[in-house]
C-alpha cells in the first residue's frame, strides 16, 4: 500500500516521496498544456503532407481543445469515484498512444482523431493532479507552494509548446511535436504507481450517466461559439451556438441540483471560498486570453516578426512570470492577507493592459513589459485562486473541485477572446477607411495580404493603415480589459476579506484516502 505521507517526514508533512511526485505530475501537465500551442508552427508542414481541406485544418487544430473542455467534468467527477491515479494512468496511456498515432497520421482524418484522443488524455491528466496535490499535500503551506508549482507550470508549458515546436520543426519532421510526449508519459506508467498514493471518494454514489451528454452538450457549443466569434463577428451561427450551450448549461444546474448523485455536487459551492474562486479564476483566463490574441497579432503583424521570432521574443516575460506564483504564496504565508495579494494580481493586471494601451506600431519592449506585467499578476491570482478552490473543497470531491476550476478557466478564455476581440474587431473596422478593398476592411491578415499584390506607395499605404487600425483597437481592447480587471479587483476585496478556509486536521484529511486505499488493494 502506497502512504499518502512520507514515514520520513512529520505527520501531516510532505516528505521527499511527495515532492518527487509532484515532479513526476509536472511532466504530463507540462505536455498537456504544451499541446495547446505546439501546433502553431507544425501547420504547415502537415498541410503540405496531408493537404487537409480548410475545415480539416481548423479541426486539426480546434479538436483538442474542445475535447479537452468538454471532458474535464466528466473526467473529474470519474477520478474521484475509481480513483485519480488509476485515471491518472489510464490517461497517460491514452495520451502516449495517441501522440504515437498523431506522429505517424497518413492523412488528415486520422490526424483529427488522435487529436480527440490526445484531448480524452488531457481531460483525465488535469484533473487528476490537481487532486492528487490536494490528497498529498495535507499541510496548508506546503500545498500552497504545491499549486504554486502547478500554476507556473501550466503557464509556462503553453509559451513553451510553440518555440519547441518552431525548433523540432526546423530540424525534424512535423510528427516529432507528438513524439516527445512519449518518454514522459513511459515516466509517469513507471514511477506513478510506485510514488503516487491512490485515493478516490470513498462513498461516491452511482455515476450520473445522463450528466455526461448534458455537460458536453454545454460545452461544447459555448466554446466553439466564443471562439469563432472573435474571427467571424456575431454571425447567427455562432449567437445560436452560445445560445444552444447555455441552455443545455441550465439543463446541466438543474440536473445537479435534483438529482441524489450529481456529476458536480452543488455542495461544492457551499464551501466557504469555492464559488468567488471559481468566478475570479475564469476572470484571470478571460484577460489572459483576452490579451494573448492581440499580442500574438502585434509582434507578427505590426512589428513583421516571423512566427518563430515572435515565439521567442515571448519567452522574455517567462522570467518575471514564473515568479509571481511564488512570491504571492510567500506573502500570504506571512500573514498578508489573501484578499490583498489577489486584489493587488488583478491591479498588476490592469496596469499591464492599460501599458497596452500605450503602444504604438513599433513598440516591441513596450510590448513586453506590457505582457510581462499583465500575466505576472494575472499568474498570482489563478495560483491564489487554485489553492482557495480545492482548500476549501472536500478531498473526497477533489477531483470534480479540479474539473470544475478548469473547465471555468476553458469558458473565461473563450469568453476573453470573444469580448474583448470582438472589441479590438469593431475598432479596426470603424479606422480603417471605406475606399479600403472589404477584405482588407475585415482583418489585419486580409489587409496585408491584398497590400501584398498592390503596387508600391499602395501597397505600403495600406499596410501602415491597417496597422494603425489594429494597433488602436488593440487600445480600445486594452481599456475594456483594464476596466474589468479593475471591477475584479474590487470584487476580490470585497468578498475574499473574510474568508479564511480553516485548514483541515490531518487525521481527518487522511482518513478517506486510507479507506480509498484499502479498497483499491
Amino acid at each position: 500500500m502506497t502512504n499518502s505521507t512520507s514515514t520520513n517526514s512529520p505527520a501531516g508533512h510532505a516528505g521527499r516521496r511527495e515532492w518527487t511526485a509532484l515532479g513526476v505530475l509536472m511532466l504530463p501537465l507540462l505536455l498537456v498544456s504544451m499541446d495547446v500551442s505546439v501546433l502553431y508552427f507544425a501547420i504547415p508542414a502537415i498541410s503540405v503532407d496531408l493537404q487537409p481541406s480548410g475545415t480539416q485544418q481548423l479541426w486539426i487544430f480546434d479538436m483538442y481543445g474542445f475535447v479537452l473542455a468538454g471532458l474535464l467534468m466528466t473526467m473529474g467527477s470519474l477520478g474521484d469515484r475509481i480513483g485519480r491515479r488509476r485515471l491518472l494512468l489510464f490517461g497517460a496511456a491514452a495520451f502516449g498512444a495517441a501522440s504515437l498515432v498523431a506522429a505517424y497520421a497518413n492523412s488528415a482524418e486520422t490526424l483529427i482523431a488522435a487529436r480527440a484522443v490526445l484531448g480524452i488524455g488531457g481531460a483525465t491528466l488535469m484533473p487528476s493532479t490537481m487532486a492528487l496535490v490536494r490528497t498529498m499535500f495535507t499541510d496548508s503551506k506546503e500545498r500552497a507552494k504545491a499549486i504554486g508549482i502547478w500554476s507556473g507550470v501550466m503557464t509556462g508549458g503553453i509559451a513553451l509548446g510553440s518555440v519547441l515546436s518552431g525548433v523540432l520543426v526546423q530540424y525534424f519532421w512535423w510528427g516529432s511535436v507528438f513524439l516527445v510526449n512519449l518518454p514522459a508519459m513511459v515516466l509517469l506508467l513507471v514511477l506513478g504507481p510506485i510514488l503516487l498514493p491512490e485515493s478516490k471518494n470513498p462513498e461516491p454514489g452511482r455515476f450520473d450517466f445522463l450528466s455526461v451528454p448534458l455537460s458536453m452538450a454545454a460545452v461544447f457549443p459555448l466554446i466553439y461559439g466564443f471562439k469563432e466569434i472573435p474571427s467571424e463577428g456575431w454571425h447567427p451561427l455562432y449567437v445560436v451556438s452560445v445560445a444552444v450551450g447555455l441552455l443545455f448549461a441550465a439543463l446541466f444546474v438543474h440536473r445537479q441540483r435534483t438529482t441524489a448523485s450529481p456529476m458536480i455536487s452543488p455542495a461544492l459551492f457551499r464551501s466557504r471560498g469555492f464559488g468567488p474562486a471559481v468566478v475570479l479564476n475564469l476572470v484571470s483566463s478571460l484577460a489572459i486570453m483576452g490579451s494573448a490574441i492581440f499580442t500574438t497579432q502585434y509582434l507578427q503583424s505590426v512589428l513583421d516578426k516571423s512566427a518563430m521570432e515572435a515565439a521567442l521574443w515571448a519567452l522574455l516575460p517567462s522570467v518575471p512570470i514564473g515568479m509571481a506564483a511564488p512570491a504571492a504564496t510567500a506573502l500570504v504565508q506571512k500573514g498578508v492577507n489573501r484578499a490583498y495579494v489577489v486584489t493587488a494580481g488583478f491591479a498588476i493586471g490592469a496596469a499591464g493592459y492599460g501599458m497596452l494601451a500605450l503602444l504604438g506600431t513599433d513598440s516591441l519592449w513596450l510590448a513586453l513589459a506590457a505582457c510581462g506585467v499583465l500575466s505576472s499578476g494575472i499568474v498570482m491570482v489563478i495560483s491564489q485562486m487554485t489553492d482557495l478552490a480545492m482548500s476549501a473543497a472536500p478531498v473526497e470531491k477533489a477531483g470534480s473541485a479540479s474539473a470544475l476550476l478548469e473547465t471555468g478557466a476553458e469558458f473565461g478564455g473563450a469568453l476573453g477572446m470573444a469580448v474583448l476581440g470582438s472589441i479590438g474587431t469593431a475598432v479596426y473596422r470603424h479606422e480603417m477607411p471605406a475606399s479600403a478593398p472589404a477584405e482588407a476592411r475585415e482583418t489585419l491578415g486580409g489587409a496585408l495580404a491584398v497590400a501584398g499584390h498592390l503596387p508600391g506607395r499602395a501597397s505600403g499605404a495600406l499596410a501602415t493603415t491597417a496597422r494603425e487600425a489594429f494597433t488602436t483597437g488593440m487600445h480600445g481592447a486594452a481599456l475594456a480589459g483594464t476596466a474589468i480587471l479593475v471591477l475584479a479587483a474590487i470584487a476580490a476585496a470585497t468578498t475574499l476579506r473574510r474568508i479564511h478556509v480553516r485548514q483541515t486536521p490531518v487525521a481527518e484529511t487522511e482518513a478517506p484516502v486510507a479507506q480509498a486505499e484499502q479498497a483499491a488493494l
